[in-house]
């Protein structure tokens, strides 16, 4: 086999559905492959932040390695930001970006997509992958992506290989998949008992689940070790839609003093909270009312728990969830609870709000036959989903990258196979909402939902008086009728009700329903989260 083939069939045995990517020169001879063995589909989008998007999203809805590739210099750079935030969001993306062969590096010329030196690529990229490597000698190429590709696993973060451009086509000798990176069971063990006696003589435990649950799959573990210690259990904001299809009741996202007075009493009060696979980030824990007590938080996260003022290392969560249940009885099984039933919303001609939008979306999945993920950028359109049903969910609540929403819908579709619904502000959509106009080529159709005010709200929320923010209007339904989509433009209840509905019988393109804001209406989470973080931040400064 030639070395792109082992590639892409190691990527595929370790769980990639697709690869994500751009041609450019640099990486030709490795697409030619791609399209030639087919062992993994190609997805190509129209810019490399969008391909960056929904590979991101495609991985945390399989939680396993999403493949991208990307040419050497101006495709790989225009990828950071999406990189990025997969690294801080632990992610895990295999990127794949071509350069410069041998011959080319030492032939004495500035080669074009080239910055400061040949190796500025390599070099930004290890600041946000958690492992990088070279193919020079084909030789060397199975040990690297095996190494590579189990980086990618046991950390869930982004990783990097540089193909030199005439490296695909060497022959090569087939992949052998590492196994876990091993560690102390003996550590895990004493970890777990350490933890379990801190549960069980605790007055008020309860459980706050994040990120890592999902990256890791680990929700049906996490359920039931919810079920057998019978401890509350909440996400983050960063977690929203975590155990959405399990039988554990969550009741409720923590937002600190943004968010349910009760919910932040019970976190914030309890004496011995368990924060699995959380990332203390000020959008995860900022607004809280308290410090957690350091004597009392127990952080499991990135391989490491942390109990009070020590810590065990090299605990992967995956074992210390399975040693915990271990040391558990199993109790009766439990029925999944029946849904909350759906605050009444009446679909009159009142003006639409931001909350508006979040019950006739809790009334439209109520109503659905089909489970329906979320897929939302940054921005009041994440706030929002905080009051739309409990269902599987991909947003970048930590690293906050505007357009991620709309490539990142694209990559769900991909990977699920379930028609989402698309949360965007119209900034957002400005940036990365032409990847719609592909669904056609790829045979999607999700439901998008825009929030159209004519501005950055966000920024406004938090600097009033700036004039930045100000976008104009755009006519985005429209627009979308030219890409090949149906665009319903609507202001009032009555009309986003019976454009919802239209939208679930429009099968087989995408529906993009631009919803027409007030400027200044921004849902009631939004508002209090900016409030209490401002504050915070006066205090402090």
């Amino acid at each position: 086999m030639r070395l792109g083939e082992v590639l892409l069939s190691a990527l595929k045995d370790a769980g990639a559905r697709h690869l994500y990517g751009i041609p450019g020169d640099f990486i030709l001879p490795f697409f030619e492959q791609v399209e030639q063995s087919d062992i993994l589909p190609l997805v190509t989008l129209s810019h490399e932040p969008g391909i960056g998007f929904a590979a991101d999203a495609s991985a945390r809805m399989s939680c396993k390695p999403a493949a991208v590739a990307v040419t050497y210099g101006a495709g790989a750079l225009n990828l950071v930001n999406a990189v990025a935030g997969a690294y801080a969001e632990r992610s895990p993306l295999f990127v794949i970006a071509g350069c410069p062969s041998e011959a080319e590096r030492g032939s004495g010329f500035l080669l074009h997509h080239q910055a400061k030196t040949l190796d500025s690529q390599y070099r930004i990229f290890a600041e946000i992958t958690c492992d990088q490597a070279r193919i020079t000698r084909a030789e060397d190429a199975p040990e690297i992506i095996a190494r590579l590709i189990r980086s990618c696993e046991t950390y869930s973060q982004p990783v990097l290989l540089e193909l030199p451009r005439d490296m695909a086509t060497e022959p090569c000798e087939p992949v052998t998949l590492r196994g876990p990176v091993p560690f102390e069971a003996d550590a895990v063990n004493a970890c777990a008992e350490e933890v379990l006696q801190r549960l069980q003589s605790a007055e008020s435990p309860v459980l706050v689940v994040d990120v890592e649950i999902r990256r890791y799959s680990l929700e049906a573990e996490v359920a039931e070790l919810a079920h057998r210690l019978n401890t509350p259990v909440v996400t983050t904001l960063m977690g929203r839609g975590l155990l959405a299809e399990t039988p554990v009741p969550v009741l409720g996202t923590y937002l600190g003093e943004a968010g349910d007075p009760a919910l932040a009493q019970l976190v914030e009060e309890s004496d011995a909270p368990l924060l699995l696979g959380a990332i203390l980030s000020d959008s995860n824990f900022g607004p809280s009312g308290r410090r957690f007590d350091v004597r009392k938080a127990m952080l499991v996260s990135n391989r490491q728990v942390d109990l009070g003022y020590h810590s065990y290392h090299n605990v992967p969560i995956g074992a210390l969830v399975q040693a915990l249940l271990d040391r558990l009885p199993e109790t009766a099984a439990r029925a999944r609870p029946e849904p909350p039933e759906t605050p009444q919303w009446e679909a009159d001609d009142q003006p639409l709000t931001p909350r508006d939008i979040a019950l006739g979306i809790n009334e439209f999945l109520a109503e659905s036959r089909e489970p329906i993920p979320l897929a939302s950028d940054i921005g009041d359109c994440l706030f929002t989903s905080l009051d739309i049903t409990h269902t599987p969910m991909v947003a970048p609540g930590y690293y906050a990258s505007m357009g991620f929403g709309v490539p990142a819908g694209i990559g769900v579709q991909l990977t699920t196979g379930q028609r989402p619904i698309i949360l965007v502000g119209d900034g957002a959509f400005q940036m990365t909402g032409w990847e719609l106009g592909n669904c056609p080529r790829l045979g999607l159709d999700p439901i998008v939902v825009l929030f159209n005010n004519r501005r950055w709200e966000m920024i406004r929320v938090f600097q009033p008086n700036s004039r930045c923010s100000e976008l104009g209007d755009w006519h985005y339904a429209g627009l979308a009728d030219e890409l090949g989509g149906l665009g319903l433009r609507v202001a009032t209840r009555r009309d986003f009700k019976a454009a919802l509905k239209e939208a679930d019988q429009a099968r087989g393109s995408f529906v993009l329903i631009e919803a027409m804001l007030e400027p200044d209406a921004v849902s009631p989470t939004l508002r209090q989260f900016a409030d209490r973080l401002q504050a915070k931040r006066k205090a402090a400064g």
